[in-house]
């Protein structure tokens, strides 16, 4: 089950030279960054994490282009200033573009729980939003926490949801970009989440999804 409830499917260009993020029990996991164009032109920036047994079957080269599946996981990354919460796609499997005949670059399904309330807010532009928190249990007793965001009509729905809530997710992994103000100035920091564009609450008989 722990493997049916967050698959990812991912497809663009490697973007960052893998670099060594951690080992275990001897094999080495590596980091690195993917492009992913959307149907807007603009591009999703993902990071990704594979293991060096991956990378040996099939190397990564930058500005190659690239097709994986796995999960999306989080972990708390600590340091002097606290812990924060860190996502990455971690790698199942990683081959060339051209040995997948995919026709959805970027694809997400999520089966967890609302940890948190929603928080309902609208752009300036007046489009509605609805941030959400979602547990996705793994196996061994963990659960990975991961950011989603739910528009329009959607978001509406979403917002008087209580926590605990069985919740479904199908979407996109989206990077965003945004200023935070530190003691050496303002720095540009980017955020991920997961862009909703279908919902469903399997103990419900009432599921949403985005027109």
């Amino acid at each position: 089950m722990a493997n049916e409830n967050n698959k990812v499917k991912l497809m663009g260009k490697l973007v960052q030279e893998p670099i060594l993020s951690h080992r275990v029990y001897g094999e080495g996991f590596y980091k690195t960054v993917i492009s992913v164009e959307r149907l807007s032109g603009a591009c999703d920036m993902v990071p990704v994490t594979v293991s060096e047994r991956l990378l040996l079957s099939c190397p990564a080269e930058i500005g190659g282009d690239y097709y994986i599946t796995g999960q999306f996981r989080s972990y708390n990354n600590y340091s002097d200033t606290g812990s924060k919460l860190k996502l990455t796609v971690f790698a199942k499997t990683f081959c060339t573009a051209d040995e997948c005949d995919e026709d959805e670059p970027n694809d997400i399904f999520l089966d967890g729980y609302l940890c948190k309330e929603p928080v309902f807010r609208s752009t300036p532009f007046g489009r509605e939003i609805a941030d959400m928190l979602i547990a996705v249990n793994r196996s061994y007793g963990k659960s990975d926490y991961i950011p989603v965001i739910a528009w329009s009509r959607n978001a509406r729905f979403c917002a008087s949801l209580p926590v605990g809530t069985h919740i479904r997710i199908y979407g996109r992994i989206q990077s965003r970009e945004y200023q935070k103000k530190t003691t050496e100035g303002t720095v540009i920091k980017t955020a991920y989440e997961i862009s909703a564009s279908k919902l469903e609450l399997p103990d419900e008989e009432l599921s949403e999804e985005l027109l």
